[in-house]
């Protein structure tokens, strides 16, 4: 079955997933920072210190995401 969705845009319907649930995580980058040097935001805000710590966690932890993002898809573009 397939009906029209937004903008004429076709979606298609699978008839033997009638009660699926889709689940969404939530990501905050900082909040997993925050935790993992134990600061709290009045900690970051008040203290310098603090404040280039977790800006330092907070970068590296981006620059992780995105190599990993990289790889995945270089491995999925270049299955062998």
């Amino acid at each position: 079955m397939s009906r029209l969705g937004l903008f004429g845009i076709k979606h298609w319907i699978r008839q033997d997933l009638p009660g699926r649930t889709e689940f969404l995580v939530v990501q905050k980058p900082l909040h997993r920072v925050m935790a993992f040097t134990r600061r709290s935001i009045d900690d970051i805000v008040n203290d310098p210190i603090a404040k280039r710590q977790v800006a330092g966690y907070y970068k590296l932890h981006k620059w992780v995401d995105r190599e990993m993002e990289i790889s995945t898809l270089e491995r999925q573009w270049n299955s062998v």
